[in-house]
Formats: C-alpha cells, structure tokens, sequence
C-alpha cells in the first residue's frame, strides 16, 4: 500500500501491485482532478467516515458487460408497464444525497462526505459524471450514478425508495445507451447485481479495456 501525497496527484500503476484485500493506496485528497485520474487508472476511493481515504483496485474485478444483460420477466413487465420514468442528470446533486442517507444493512455511514459530492457536482458539470433518476408519480424513488471514461461506466452507488426502483433505472440505461459503452463497472460483488449478469474477470482484463478507453476520453 503506497501513502500518497496531497500534494501530488499520483497513483501507483495497479498493474503491478499485488494487493491481497485490493487496497493500493491511502490519503490523498478528493479533488476532482485526482478522483478523474483515478477512475482512468482504474482505482477508486472507498472508506469509512472518519478514516483515511482507501484507494481500491480490487483482483478480479466484477464487471457487466451490455451483451450479457439478464431482465427477468417481472422486470420485463415493470418496464413494459412504465411504473417508472426515468431521466439523466436533472438532479445529480439529489442522487449523491440520497445514496448517502439510505439505510443499508450493515453499514454504519457512507464514504460520500460533503467533500467527495462537492467534487462529484464538478465531475458532472464537466461531463465525467452523470446519474439516472427514477421516478414515480413525480417522485424521485431511484437512481445511481458514476463516472463515465469512454464506453466504461463506472458505477458507484444507487438508492432505492421502493421496490425496484434502482434495478428498473440501471437495466432501462443498459438498453438504451447499449451501443454506446462497452463495459459496467460495477466494482465489488454483489448477488443483486449478478442476477443481472454482472461476472468477474482478471483485474489485468479490466485494466486493458480501460486503458483504451482512456485514450479515447
């Protein structure tokens, strides 16, 4: 685990460092500047609030690629119902809150300090990141966001207020901005996401189809 500078924006090559946990460096800041060299790398901040900013590249790296996409049929139903509405980037500050407050199971706090949304805010402003809200009768019950490098979509975090709701937004993005992105990164294991069809593959796989995509952001 390297101890970073604040600086220097820098990050060790996750290509050769072997990290058993997937920890590859710690401190730093949360700039925009040095979260967007991050995601290009490959590496991606998770911590618990409080504590010294983790830098992660996790080995194997868990992953969706549009092709592989599984709907269930009562999801094919909710979707064909339009239960929910969705729309990109009306109100990206609101996502990030929400996914800081939600409840969830076993997680005392979320690493989504004012710091970290403020700098998001400026990722999106400048095109790098963006969200999807769901909506229903007019409220927002879902979304997720993340940050865009190329055609990988690297997911973050979502909410849901109720049933669905989340899961409807991420599968309707999927499909309609299939053409246009390549991969999901959905970063760590989760069975929600795996009934979905999300796989891992070699973190040395995710890392080369970043690289390229890097180059062409």
């Amino acid at each position: 685990m390297v101890l970073l500078n604040p600086n220097e924006i820098s990050f060790p090559d996750p290509q050769h460092l072997d990290s058993e946990s997937g920890v590859v460096a710690i401190g730093g800041d949360l700039s925009p500047e040095r979260l967007l060299f991050a995601y290009q790398l490959g590496i991606f901040p998770w911590f618990n609030p409080g504590e010294e900013i983790l830098w992660w590249c996790p080995d194997p790296r868990f992953v969706l690629f549009p092709q592989d996409l599984k709907v269930s049929k009562s999801m094919q139903k909710i979707l064909r119902d339009e239960v929910f509405s969705f729309t990109e980037n009306t109100s990206f500050r609101k996502v990030l809150e929400e996914c800081a407050t939600i409840y969830r199971k076993d997680q005392d706090g979320t690493w989504l300090s004012e710091e970290l949304i403020e700098s998001l805010v400026k990722l999106n402003e400048a095109g790098f990141a963006k969200s999807i809200e769901v909506w229903q009768n007019d409220e927002l019950v879902g979304g997720f966001y993340g940050i865009q490098i190329g055609k990988i979509f690297c997911g973050e975090s979502m909410f849901s207020k109720v049933s669905n709701a989340s899961k409807a937004g991420f599968i309707n993005f999927i499909q309609n901005e299939g053409e246009n992105l390549e991969l999901i990164d959905c970063q760590a294991h989760s069975e929600h996401l795996e009934s979905l069809g999300a796989k891992m593959i070699l973190k040395s796989e995710y890392l080369k189809l970043l690289k390229n995509n890097s180059y062409e952001s």
